[in-house]
């Protein structure tokens, strides 16, 4: 995306355009998220996108050639966005178990005391959409595996500094994995028994494996 200097650059019409169908690509992505987020993927029609956007029918078209097609693009861009917040964490200063622990500390406390839009696109799709949708579901898997990885990486490191046991013949891969499945697999049940207890049970499971 080309940047302009505000002081030496006045966009040209053809840039003012491209702008705005950005922006409507955007809005779009953001409405959609929060409404499948909200009630699922096959709850939410594509007229109720658009009515809720306040976008007329042939935009949504231009920029996406089906509502599977839509679904994809929201996941995937919601995974730039997670990633950006990994990247974050990683950053910091601070030991690697304490990545870790500021990670699942995250996703413990916005997985508490119900759902909405900000936590949990991937708890109900992961759910829905698995047999639905074959593009939907590779790039949810391509998702996981990001955040596997980093796991694996913050793991490693972890062994490195010392601040995180290193049990005999586990993998860091395996590690991230166990853990990564248990936070998925609690915060469904959570979502069906309507309780933090799942969510409980792994966080001081979590936390024990990390040496907290």
């Amino acid at each position: 995306m080309a940047l302009l200097n505000a002081q030496n650059s006045v966009p040209t019409d053809n840039s003012a355009s491209d702008i705005a169908l950005s922006n409507t690509k955007a809005h779009l992505l953001t409405t959609g998220y929060k409404l499948i987020a909200q009630k699922g993927f096959t709850a939410v029609g594509i007229k109720q996108i658009l009515d809720t956007a306040g976008i007329p029918k042939g935009s949504f078209y231009h920029y996406f050639a089906s509502k599977e097609a839509f679904g994809e693009a929201i996941i995937s861009h919601y995974f730039i966005q997670y990633k950006q917040r990994l990247d974050i964490i990683g950053s910091q200063n601070v030991s690697a178990q304490q990545k870790l622990y500021d990670y699942f500390q995250n996703w413990y406390d916005t997985q508490q005391n119900g759902c909405d839009h900000e936590k949990c696109l991937v708890v109900k799709l992961s759910a829905e959409v698995a047999d639905m949708s074959e593009p939907m579901r590779k790039v949810l898997y391509a998702g996981y595996q990001q955040t596997i990885t980093w796991l694996a990486t913050q793991i490693k490191a972890g062994w490195a500094d010392n601040s995180v046991p290193h049990l005999d013949n586990v993998a860091a891969e395996s590690m991230a994995k166990r853990w990564y499945f248990a936070w998925l697999g609690a915060s469904l049940i959570a979502k069906i028994s309507q309780t933090d207890t799942p969510l409980a049970e792994v966080w001081q499971m979590t936390t024990t494996e990390m040496g907290r």
